[in-house]
């Protein structure tokens, strides 16, 4: 049963914001190109891509350490797979246990640890089954959210840092192409292609920086806020448990996480509302 409502209460689904905001990205870009009777052949320079791919790769290597590079690239799957968090199947979950612990007191969840699925409710609800004092509770699982906030924004910042160090490795490498045709000035066809060729890699930097890499880490950094608020959730409900309170009254504390989550998409939605309306006036 816990089980069951674990997984309800997480589940990974593909990110179509993700995936439909770079088809229709690249698909506005590149339907431009052709309107101008340009060519999408003329954009594939496999040159320009080492020069701006590795460049970015060797910058975000120095300034970060291997380990959060690495796990930058094992995080690059959060991108385009979110994790859907449901709070209602989180606090049908707790009220479970809390009835359960009121009844037979909280020593009888021991049985149902190994059930949950979420490592932090289920590190949480041990250590309040083993007895271990409310603040102290508190104070390690807060300590565990602060430091699992902190690793998920390293990996972040590596996007950051790639979306800002990407279009300068691109005009690098257009300078690069320059130089190479100040060398065929006696030949004008060539100049002219080469003089076009030259700017792909400026293209590519800004490309990468602003469609992927920019967007990529505000996407995560969305990813930590939703996160944390899912751990509180939890970590309010364990509390409550430990304090003995009455399922009913722990429903009621955990229901204000969801309606102060819904009104302040309301909120922003009701700034957006202002701002269009104030544009349109």
């Amino acid at each position: 049963m816990a089980e069951e409502k674990a997984k309800k209460m997480r589940s990974k689904r593909p990110d179509f914001s993700t995936i439909g905001g770079l088809v229709i990205a690249f698909a506005g870009i590149l339907g431009g190109l052709i309107l101008e009777k340009g060519k999408v052949s003329d954009l594939t320079q496999i040159t320009a891509a080492m020069i701006v791919l590795g460049g970015t790769l060797g910058c975000v290597m120095v300034t970060n350490s291997l380990g959060t590079v690495i796990g930058a690239f094992k995080g690059v799957v959060n991108v385009f797979f979110e994790e859907v968090v449901d709070p209602s199947a989180g606090i049908e979950e707790i009220i479970g246990y809390a009835t359960k612990a009121r009844k037979n007191s909280i020593i009888s969840l021991e049985g149902d640890l190994n059930a949950i699925t979420d490592p932090f409710l289920q590190k949480a609800l041990s250590l309040a089954v083993d007895g271990t004092d409310l603040q102290e509770i508190r104070s390690m699982m807060e300590l565990e959210m602060v430091q699992s906030e902190k690793h998920q924004e390293a990996i972040a910042k590596v996007y950051e840092a790639a979306g800002g160090y990407s279009p300068t490795i691109g005009i690098i490498g257009a300078v690069m192409g320059l130089i190479q045709v100040m060398k065929n000035l006696e030949n004008i066809d060539e100049v002219g292609h080469g003089i076009a060729t030259a700017f792909v890699a400026t293209i590519y930097g800004v490309a990468v920086a602003n469609l992927f890499f920019l967007p990529a880490a505000n996407k995560l950094k969305g990813h930590i806020h939703h996160d944390m608020q899912a751990k509180e959730l939890l970590l309010e409900g364990v509390a409550s448990i430990v304090e003995g309170l009455n399922p009913k009254l722990i429903r009621i504390k955990l229901e204000a996480f969801v309606q102060s989550s819904h009104k302040a998409k309301g909120a922003k939605g009701e700034k957006a509302a202002v701002a269009a309306a104030t544009a349109n006036g």
